[in-house]
């Protein structure tokens, strides 16, 4: 499909597309995860465009990606907001899971089985581009996240996240996640793959962006919650970006 594309780690999630809203399934670490996740986007979002979150529809007038929306745990969040969404995925059985889902919820969302290359190459724009747990499952991640900037329009904010890279988060997202709690399928994730902040942030400007923020999100054992965190990073982490 593109250069980018893995087919490999496609195909890992293609196994699991039925599973994208089950709470207990194989996605269970993204739902936790994701009151933190929207927490930060919303935030970002309403800070650079200006938005009053507190209104009926604060994100009316802008026009959203999600690349590799899997089910749309992502997508649904905005629409309500009053977002435009499109919502791609490279792995083709998520999308059908997506559509019926935002049926049965009253949701217009566009989903499309298709890349970031692909819609860069058909001149598509938009406001802000969510690129969330993706770039750490590419071939390519500094062509990938040209794609991504190519997508923004002038001003637009491109929002990244990815795990870092070194033993807490081998001993963390490989053998905590998929050998001790059995969040996920053995071999979902390469430590190999992750990328460091600094790696990410120096990825980001030779893509063309200008990084203007960064924060770690970070799993509490004891509450069994996730929170955002100013200075740890060691693990999971998100950064911000702007194209000027």
């Amino acid at each position: 499909m593109s250069v980018t594309v893995d087919p490999a780690e496609v195909a890992k999630f293609e196994a699991m597309a039925a599973e994208w809203w089950d709470l207990d399934g194989k996605f269970k670490p993204l739902h936790m995860m994701n009151p933190v996740r929207l927490s930060y986007i919303t935030t970002q979002i309403a800070a650079e465009f200006g938005r009053d979150l507190s209104a009926e529809a604060p994100f009316a007038g802008l026009r959203i990606l999600d690349i590799g929306c899997g089910g749309g745990l992502l997508c649904e969040p905005m629409a309500r907001l009053g977002a435009t969404i499109v919502g791609v995925d490279a792995a083709e059985r998520n999308i059908p899971v997506a559509q019926a889902h935002a049926r049965q919820s009253g949701l217009t969302i566009d989903y499309r089985h298709t890349t970031a290359e692909a819609l860069a190459d058909a001149g598509e724009q938009f406001d802000a581009v969510l690129n969330m747990e993706v770039v750490e499952h590419v071939a390519d991640p500094l062509a990938y996240l040209t794609a991504c900037q190519q997508l923004l329009k002038p001003g637009g904010l491109h929002l990244c996240s990815t795990i870092n890279r070194n033993p807490k988060s081998f001993a963390v997202a490989i053998l905590g996640a998929e050998y001790v709690m059995r969040w996920l399928p053995k071999g979902t994730h390469d430590w190999a793959k992750f990328i460091t902040p600094d790696e990410l942030f120096d990825l980001i400007r030779r893509a063309g962006l200008d990084p203007v923020d960064r924060k770690g999100y970070v799993f509490n054992p004891v509450l069994w919650k996730w929170s955002i965190s100013d200075r740890d990073l060691s693990v999971n982490y998100v950064t911000a970006a702007i194209k000027r």
